[in-house]
Order: structure tokens, then sequence, then C-alpha cells
């Protein structure tokens, strides 16, 4: 296995929600993250078709350009009745010519998900792979779910991305309702994390 993380975790992402959530999960352990975007580290282009293919090909992207430890997490949200998808492709449903716009994606979901007249209740599933891989290329990886169902229209705006139209199991409001705190408890990278920090803080 790997060597510890350390005290200083490059978190792989240009996304400001998501860095607060990771440093959120990993302030307990002592580690503090840094973003990629402040290290003026590139986003590279996500080419892989699975979950773990891109966020491997951008953990160790930005292990290799820091020589840091770096963690990177591909996930997206999975809607049984569409066959899985958006899936790997959430965040281009959300991809506008003037950047990204979650509503966009939220309204695509649901209109296709009235286009087949899809029973209720609409099932989906929040997924998280995460890499965490060291510059000498070594890496491991954790995989997270979160189950609910998708509620229309969304609502709360809290968290980001598709949180608003989604409903975790067990729950009578969505992930755009709940305060961080509730979510990074719940949620598909809160599975993913725990795993992640069974293996590295033991």
């Amino acid at each position: 296995m790997p060597g510890m993380i350390g005290d200083r975790l490059l978190v792989a992402t240009h996304n400001r929600g998501k860095l607060e959530e990771i440093a959120d999960l990993l302030a307990p352990y002592g580690v503090s993250v840094i973003g990629a975007a402040e290290l003026g580290l590139p986003e590279p282009e996500e080419t892989e078709t699975t979950f773990i293919g891109n966020a491997r090909l951008k953990a160790h992207a930005a292990a290799k350009a820091s020589g840091l430890v770096a963690l990177a997490d591909d996930s997206g949200l999975s809607v049984d009745a569409l066959g899985g998808a958006p899936g790997v492709f959430t965040a281009d449903w959300a991809t506008t010519a003037t950047g990204r716009d979650f509503a966009v994606g939220m309204t695509r979901v649901w209109r296709e998900l009235e286009a087949i007249h899809a029973p209720e209740p609409r099932l989906a599933q929040f997924r998280c792979t995460l890499v965490l891989a060291w510059p000498d290329d070594q890496d491991l990886v954790f995989a997270g779910v979160s189950p609910g169902r998708l509620v229309w229209p969304g609502r709360g705006n809290q968290g980001h991305g598709f949180d608003p139209i989604f409903m975790p199991e067990g729950h009578n409001i969505t992930f755009g309702e709940m305060d961080r705190w509730e979510k990074n408890r719940l949620s598909h990278r809160a599975d993913a994390f725990a795993k992640l920090v069974a293996a590295c803080f033991p």
C-alpha cells in the first residue's frame, strides 16, 4: 500500500463546492487541502467513459504535475429509468454555450423521464469514485453510492450540481435542502470517504 497522505493533500478539482465538501470531510484527520486551481493546474480533458477512468486520469495528472499526493473524484447521477444516464456525463448535461448551468441539466433529466412516462418513484443514485494517487504512479480507489429518488421541481439552494432534485433514501428533503453537515454524512462522497479513511487513517 502507498505511504500515508501526510498533512497536505492536493484535490484535483476546480469546483469550489466540491473542494469545500472534501475539506470538511478531511478536517477531523488534520489534513489540509489545496485545490488544483490554486496551483494553476489545468483541468485535464475527461476522455474516459467510466467514473474510475476519469478519476484516475485527473488524480495522476495532478500528482505528476505537482509532486504532491493528489485526490480526484468523478461522480454523477445515475437514473434507473434512463439506463444509468447521465452517469459519467452528468456535468455534460449541464453544459451550455456560456458554461455549466445545472438548472439546464436537471430540467433535461426530468424531461427525459417525462418523455418515457417513467413511473414513480423515479429511483436514482449519486455515485462517486475517489482515486488517491502518488507521484510514483501508485493509487488507491474507493467507490461510494447514495441511493434515493428524484423530485420535481427542485427544492433548496444548498449543495451544488443536481442536489435540488435528489431526495436520499429514508429522508423527505433533498440534498439541496440539507445543510452541508447533514449531506456530508449521507452523500455518495461520504460513503467513498469512509472507505478512504478506513484505509488511510486506521
